[in-house]
């Protein structure tokens, strides 16, 4: 799986240009305080991303793990059915139960990957939402200081408390 990129470098330019005029141009002083809250979404969304994509390759990896051990679960079961079909000793009998045995255990095994799939792949699916909220914030602070408008700052806020809340549960 791929790592989820975040194309908001414009917007970090944007904002860091804006408020470079505004401390030029002694504006208020919530423009700084709008440009530093906005890196710090940065960074949490380049962390989420990262993050997302790592549990996105655990999940996968996960999956396959379980995926051999179903081959091997069934292979075990040829192994015990090809033995029934023979018409030899009582060494067979103990052989099949060998391998029924065998398939209980390997079946436990598998049922622990899926389950560990299932588990990064939420993680992966609540730090997915998190990274855009935090880019959907980051556009919103960039239109803010565009604006000059404040309450849109305060929406773009809104957007990273949701994105932190996601992260949270995500890394949790």
């Amino acid at each position: 799986m791929e790592e989820i990129e975040i194309p908001t470098e414009h917007l970090h330019e944007t904002i860091a240009e804006k408020s470079e005029e505004a401390l030029k141009g002694n504006e208020n002083k919530w423009i700084m305080y709008l440009a530093i809250s906005t890196a710090l979404v940065a960074v949490f969304a380049a962390i989420a991303g990262l993050m997302a994509g790592h549990h996105s390759n655990e999940a996968l990896i996960e999956q396959i793990k379980a995926s051999d051990q179903w081959a091997y679960y069934q292979a075990k079961g040829i192994k015990a059915e090809i033995r029934s079909l023979r018409v030899n000793g009582t060494d067979d009998a103990a052989k099949i139960a060998q391998y029924k045995k065998e398939q209980q255990e390997i079946k436990k095994i598998a049922a622990a990957h899926e389950k560990l799939s299932e588990d990064h792949l939420d993680k992966h699916v609540s730090l997915a939402k998190a990274v855009t909220l935090f880019q959907i914030a980051i556009a919103i602070s960039a239109i803010s200081i565009l604006t000059k408008r404040k309450s849109l700052w305060y929406l773009g806020l809104l957007f990273s408390l949701a994105g932190i809340f996601s992260f949270l549960y995500g890394i949790i």
